[in-house]
């Protein structure tokens, strides 16, 4: 791995940024949903109970302070496992998470919530997507193509169009639902899906508005770094260590991964990449989904991840308007930069909320610290 300005290129950008990252083997538990059942429209969508998981006690426990709790499950909440296809023809898997005390007869607003890049829906967006729920709303949680349950080959692809086809598809799958208001649906981005979900909402007006925690502008962040300390030639570098691979991978070499969250921690081990590890190598929120590895479930391939080089979530983002934006960032959080770029881009209606004393993987999953009630009050306006 290439050292950038003295933080590395994990942390750094170029070849992938830390921040946004799955993480190590787990247990898991059930929470029953309703019957399993198929329908058979053009989206081939199915659906059956959801698999929730339990924390991996066999993991360090990490820091579990201020309500941490990635795993929660409510008992107030209807939850099925159901999957649609994208555009791409590829099968996208999902949690639908209905309140028990919901009526199936009346048309009700809707939350789509993806995960942070790398990650799965496991970690933050199942978490996010119930205590939408418990509020009233129908939500989705969603895995992204080439992660999680969803399908995509080769595993851990960089593809930015296809990850804002994700909310793009979810909307279409929502659409069918007799209990969803195909007029009321909404969206939610975490960490490195606050870009994807911009980009989304870009070219698809039936998505009524837009949240992002944590946002992370993945383009500018590879571009760039964080507080752009990542050199022209320091990327001609990367692109060239890129290209080298991409000839080596055609000729029949295994693929190399970048980035993630590392899965030690060292005497010179940055305070972001502590920040990273506390979550995904803890049980606090390390997950592993079926079919992955422990050593790979953080990292994106090498050679796909030069995509973000050309990816500009930003650009044209005051497009949306009027439908309105809601911005949640940390006070302390280094991606903060990101969520206050988008801001400034962004027209009217808009809110940037900042968190005080709050981290950036703070806003994953400590339910002490999480302004679920400016989300919760964001959505019932903008959805109403």
């Amino acid at each position: 791995m290439i050292r950038l300005a003295g933080i590395g290129a994990a942390t750094a950008g170029l070849t992938g940024v830390v921040a946004c990252s799955s993480g190590d083997d787990t247990g898991s538990g059930s929470l029953a949903g309703g019957p399993s059942s198929t329908r058979a429209t053009a989206g081939d969508p199915t659906a059956g109970p959801a698999n929730v998981p339990r924390p991996d006690v066999g993991l360090p426990s990490g820091d579990t302070s201020r309500g941490a709790d990635n795993f929660f499950i409510s008992e107030r909440l209807d939850a099925e496992s159901v999957t649609f296809r994208n555009q791409f023809g590829q099968r996208i898997t999902a949690n639908l998470f209905t309140p028990k005390n919901l009526s199936r007869d009346g048309r009700h607003p809707t939350v789509v919530v993806s995960h942070p890049m790398g990650a799965t829906k496991e970690q933050s967006a199942n978490l996010y997507a119930q205590k939408l729920a418990e509020e009233g709303f129908v939500t989705l949680s969603v895995d992204h193509a080439y992660w999680g349950s969803s399908e995509g080959e080769p595993r851990n692809l960089v593809a930015p169009d296809n990850y804002a086809e994700t909310y793009n598809a979810a909307t279409d799958y929502l659409r069918t639902l007799e209990h969803v208001d195909p007029e009321r649906i909404g969206a939610l981005g975490i960490c490195g899906s606050g870009s994807f979900v911009i980009s989304a909402a870009k070219i698809d007006p039936r998505i009524k508005s837009v949240a992002t925690v944590s946002m992370y502008d993945m383009g500018a962040a590879n571009r760039f770094g964080l507080g752009r300390s990542v050199t022209l030639e320091q990327r001609r570098a990367v692109l060239a260590q890129v290209a080298a691979q991409r000839d080596a991978e055609f000729g029949g070499a295994a693929p190399e991964y970048t980035s993630g969250t590392i899965h030690e921690l060292t005497a010179s081990s940055s305070d972001v990449e502590r920040e990273f590890y506390d979550f995904y190598r803890t049980s606090r929120g390390g997950f592993t989904p079926e079919g992955a590895t422990p050593r790979t479930t953080t990292h994106p391939t090498l050679t796909s991840n030069a995509r973000f080089l050309n990816y500009f979530p930003l650009e044209e983002i005051e497009t949306i308007s009027p439908r309105p934006i809601l911005i949640v960032t940390g006070e302390q959080a280094h991606s903060r930069e990101f969520a206050e770029d988008a801001y400034r881009r962004a027209a009217q209606p808009k809110e940037l909320v900042v968190v005080p004393g709050a981290g950036h993987v703070d806003l994953y999953d400590r339910v002490d610290v999480i302004p679920f009630d400016r989300l919760t009050a964001f959505f019932r306006r903008s959805l109403a």
